[in-house]
């Protein structure tokens, strides 16, 4: 455990991690508040991940629970590998751990690079009640994770369990869940879902949040974008 905690330390730089933060809204009030970054980028964890992949379970979600964003972001990059590679009574493990440890998650590009990888992997032949759960909670990073997990559905071509999860956030008041699901609509539109996802704008788009509907229809025609557009104005 040590060895790993050294080696992230030793990539720390504190004026990129000035910028992390300012970016990460970890401001007072902000939906980041408290983060601590180190100032590491992206390739740089990856590699790290890959370094010590096979982390023992405990130690990984040691890593999870830290206070620091890059040691929370390289504990889910190995969980990914380790869930990927993992038995199916392995992947049950680490999914449950998830789960567990959501509270940890905390942060738009932790739910987002592994709720799909793990959540969605996890849940594709199974009961999504959890996710509805945590559709219908208190927490933003929950919400997100209802939401992202199911991009594994769209990349599949399976589109109604993410247009359930869609109608259930399509009203919420934060702006980092209307980013997550037009994003979602649009790239179910993108992978064979466009019926789908017009139907479903045709239903909301005069109602749901203008980000949403603008992240969903970004790719469309522009004729068809301002049809869409035009509907808010109603």
């Amino acid at each position: 455990m040590e060895d790993i905690l050294k080696t992230i330390y030793s990539f720390a730089n504190p004026e990129k991690a000035k910028i992390l933060q300012r970016f990460f809204k970890t401001g007072k009030g902000q939906y980041g508040e408290g983060d601590i970054f180190l100032g590491i980028v992206v390739p740089i964890q990856r590699k790290i991940a890959k370094q010590f992949s096979t982390l023992a379970l405990n130690d990984v979600i040691t890593l999870l629970r830290n206070p620091t964003h890059e040691y929370r972001l390289i504990a889910l990059f190995i969980l990914i590998t380790q869930f990927k590679k993992g038995s199916e009574q392995q992947k049950k493990a680490i999914f449950d751990l998830y789960m567990s440890n959501t509270f940890y998650v905390n942060n738009w590009d932790l739910v987002d690079l592994s709720a799909p990888n793990i959540v969605g992997e996890y849940l594709q032949n199974k009961d999504i009640t959890t996710l509805y759960i945590f559709a219908k909670s208190s927490s933003l990073w929950k919400k997100r994770i209802s939401i992202l997990a199911l991009f594994t559905d769209i990349k599949n071509g399976r589109f109604e369990r993410v247009l359930s999860i869609a109608e259930i956030l399509v009203n919420d008041s934060h702006d980092l869940i209307h980013k997550a699901v037009g994003w979602m609509l649009r790239e179910m539109g993108k992978r064979g879902g466009l019926k789908e996802e017009e139907l479903f704008l045709k239903k909301y788009a005069a109602t749901m949040p203008r980000t949403m509907l603008r992240y969903a229809i970004e790719r469309f025609p522009e004729e068809r974008r301002q049809f869409y557009l035009q509907q808010k104005k109603i």
